[in-house]
């Protein structure tokens, strides 16, 4: 199993193409996205915009956010997905976070956004997410969101990582310069130098 591990941690990286349908399973459509703009509205939307959508999730401190023009846009983001209850792989993912928050210091929130998406929003409440957040001694710049599960299951699918049970959540990290249209995807569980040095890479805009 040693070398499929090391294969997965140096080689799993992918560029997210916008409009392209994501394999496996798709959830229904938000109701919110259903509803034709008004034919007033002049504002041109991005490829980027179009293609992630501005579902409205909810974070850690209660505040309604955006999906794309609020978590992505113009920012370098660090994605996970977990669920509070997780007692398997969630807690290392977390940690290998925070050795990420460590490592990027007073840049946090200014250079690079870490973002754990829950995969259990009905559970996972605001003030859940809230003392998570204390385990892995979160600071600003580490967003916990969750939401109407329609809509988190609808910006998981757009990052391609919804599953229909929490359990089947992956532990892929999405790194994304979004400004850059650069993404990329690692293995969450590598190790924590290796995953600094993707994130310093994209923060640069190095392939």
């Amino acid at each position: 199993m040693k070398p499929i591990f090391l294969l997965v941690t140096f080689v799993l990286f992918c560029g997210l193409v916008y409009g392209q349908e994501q394999a496996g399973p798709k959830p229904a459509q938000p109701a919110s996205l259903q509803q034709a703009e008004p034919a007033t509205s002049s504002s041109v939307k991005s490829a980027a915009e179009k293609y992630f959508s501005d579902v409205e999730l909810i974070d850690q401190d209660g505040k309604k956010l955006r999906f794309y023009s609020d978590v992505l846009k113009n920012k370098v983001v660090i994605i996970n997905t977990f669920f509070t209850t997780c007692t398997s792989v969630c807690p290392p993912l977390n940690r290998n976070f925070e050795k990420l928050q460590e490592a990027l210091g007073d840049r946090l929130g200014k250079d690079a956004f870490l973002v754990s998406i829950s995969v259990d929003p009905e559970t996972d409440t605001p003030t859940r997410l809230k003392d998570y957040g204390r385990r892995f001694h979160a600071r600003d710049g580490w967003i916990f969101l969750t939401g109407k599960k329609e809509n988190v299951d609808w910006a998981l699918y757009k990052l391609g990582q919804y599953v229909e049970t929490k359990d089947n959540h992956t532990t892929i990290v999405i790194i994304g310069n979004e400004p850059k249209g650069l993404w990329k995807k690692a293995f969450g569980l590598a190790k924590p130098e290796e995953l600094v040095k993707i994130v310093e890479d994209v923060i640069a805009d190095r392939m």
